[in-house]
C-alpha cells in the first residue's frame, strides 16, 4: 500500500489544457472492450467526459497542476489496470461534511454506480462542468457534488478555508471541511429525505463517523480508510 502524504494547501492553480493522452489513444480497442464488460455488469454507467491531472507541484501552501480531458472509459481502464501511466493522477475535491456535534457525514455509493458500496465524503472525478475560463474550479466541483449527492445548498453549510490534499500514489484528494449547523442525526435525516425523493440517487445510505471532531489530528486514521477504499476499487 502506498503511504499517504498530506499537504495543507491554501491556493489551487489547476490549468486545463488540450493534451492528447497516449494511453487512451494506443489502447483504444482494449479500453472499449473493457468498458463494454463493465456496462454489462452495471448498465447505467455512461462514458462521459472527465478530467485527469498531471505535473502536480506542491510549494509554499500552493498546488499547481495541469488537467486534460478524456473519456470515462479510458479513466476506468487506467484505474482498473493498475494505473499504467504513472505521469497521470486522479485529482478531485471532497467535501468533508462535519455536523455541529462533530460527526462526519459520509455517503455509500448506490449499486448502479461505478464505485458501488464504497463509502466516501461527497466527491467525484472532475468533468467539463467544473471548468471556468480554462481553469479547473475544484471549490465549485465540491459544491456541485454536494448538491447532486445530498441535496444540500450553500445556505446549509459554512466552508472552511484551505485544503487537506491527500496524495496516495495516483490519487490526490483535495478535502475541504464543510461545517453544518445541525447535529449528525438531523443532517442524515435531511439527506435521506432528499434521496427518497430522487428516482435514482447516487447514494444508497448515509453513515455518521464520530470521534473525529477535529479533522487534522484524526487525518491519519481517515487517510488509512481512504487509501483502502481507493485500492479496493482497482
Amino acid at each position: 500500500m502506498t503511504s499517504p502524504v498530506i499537504h495543507r494547501v491554501t491556493t489551487l492553480d489547476l490549468a486545463v489544457r488540450p493534451i492528447v493522452w497516449p494511453f487512451a489513444e494506443e489502447r483504444r480497442a482494449e479500453i472499449a472492450a473493457h468498458f463494454a464488460e463493465k456496462q454489462r455488469e452495471r448498465p447505467k454507467i455512461w462514458n462521459g467526459r472527465v478530467l485527469l491531472g498531471r505535473d502536480a507541484v506542491f510549494s509554499d501552501g500552493h498546488l499547481a497542476a495541469t488537467y486534460f480531458e478524456t473519456d470515462f472509459a479510458s479513466f476506468l481502464a487506467w484505474r482498473d489496470w493498475g494505473f499504467p501511466d504513472k505521469a497521470v493522477f486522479n485529482g478531485f475535491g471532497m467535501g468533508a461534511l462535519r455536523a455541529s456535534d462533530g460527526a462526519f457525514v459520509m455517503g455509500e455509493m448506490a449499486p448502479h454506480t461505478a464505485n458501488a458500496g464504497r463509502i466516501y465524503f461527497p466527491s467525484g472525478t472532475p468533468d467539463l462542468d467544473d471548468v471556468r475560463d480554462g481553469t479547473l474550479d475544484i471549490p465549485g466541483s465540491v459544491v456541485r457534488e454536494l448538491g447532486e449527492e445530498t441535496g444540500l445548498t450553500a445556505a446549509d453549510y459554512r466552508v472552511e478555508p484551505g485544503w487537506h490534499c491527500v496524495v496516495t500514489g495516483p490519487s490526490i484528494a483535495m478535502l475541504q471541511v464543510i461545517n453544518l449547523d445541525v447535529p449528525g442525526d438531523v443532517a442524515r435525516a435531511r439527506i435521506e429525505a432528499n434521496l427518497a425523493r430522487e428516482t435514482e440517487p447516487e447514494l444508497s445510505a448515509i453513515h455518521l463517523v464520530r470521534g473525529m471532531s477535529d479533522l487534522t489530528p484524526a487525518m491519519p486514521r481517515f487517510v488509512t480508510a481512504f487509501v483502502e477504499q481507493q485500492l479496493a476499487s482497482r
